[in-house]
């Protein structure tokens, strides 16, 4: 059996915390290594503990999750955040994203979403919901922040490559890109792949992201 998944939970309200622990505890794959109350707590005990993954609460006293998020992930760049929260604004939606959260969970999730959220994140992938993914794209679109389109990054892709990002930008699902380029979904893992490491994205919604601030989205959902 391979190592189990290391866990923060980060929440200032003590009965949250203690029910997520006790969720995680049902997964013997899933190992709860640390706690924090607080922003700033989280961001030292995650410099000893190195989880895999933080369960982060978004309104906490001495520094919030958002910018917890940012100099956590700073300190401890293989660390992967999800934001846990009641909200779903889309305020924090975006500041977490932004903040370089890997994902965006809502409290009234069951224990299985919970679970099956860990092990997503802790594999690599991203954790957004279709609908919160679609209210990034929307509203980036709505707002977006358009920049010079020549980051060096993307003169690493190659033609097919930032067709491929486009496409993702424009919340497109792998099969979905499958279809519209006419090639195999295995294809376009590839792609989505080596668009990813070329950007040095974390994930797929940090590549959203990088697409919409260099101009190459523009309000519509098309090229620019």
């Amino acid at each position: 059996m391979s190592e189990p998944v290391k866990v923060m939970v980060v929440d200032d309200d003590e009965l949250m915390r203690q029910g997520l622990k006790a969720v995680l505890s049902s997964d013997e794959r899933i190992e709860v290594a640390e706690e924090a109350d607080n922003g700033r707590l989280a961001i030292q005990r995650a410099r000893h503990a190195r989880p895999d993954v933080v369960l982060m609460d978004v309104r906490m006293p001495e520094l919030d999750g958002i910018a917890a998020t940012r100099e956590l992930i700073a300190a401890t760049p293989e660390t992967r955040v999800v934001i846990v929260t009641t909200f779903e604004e889309d305020e924090y939606i975006l500041g977490a994203l932004r903040a370089g959260a890997s994902g965006f969970l809502l409290k009234r999730s069951s224990p299985e979403e919970l679970i099956a959220a860990i092990h997503t994140v802790a594999a690599g992938e991203a954790l957004l919901s279709p609908s919160v993914t679609r209210r990034v794209i929307d509203r980036m679109a709505q707002h977006p922040v358009i920049g010079e389109p020549s980051d060096p990054r993307l003169d690493e892709l190659t033609p097919r490559e930032r067709e491929v990002l486009e496409l993702i930008a424009q919340g497109l699902s792998n099969r979905e890109i499958a279809t519209a380029l006419v090639v195999e979904e295995t294809t376009v893992k590839t792609h989505v792949k080596r668009v990813l490491m070329k950007l040095h994205a974390r994930d797929r919604v940090h590549a959203v992201i990088l697409a919409y601030e260099w101009g190459l989205v523009a309000p519509g959902g098309g090229g620019p």
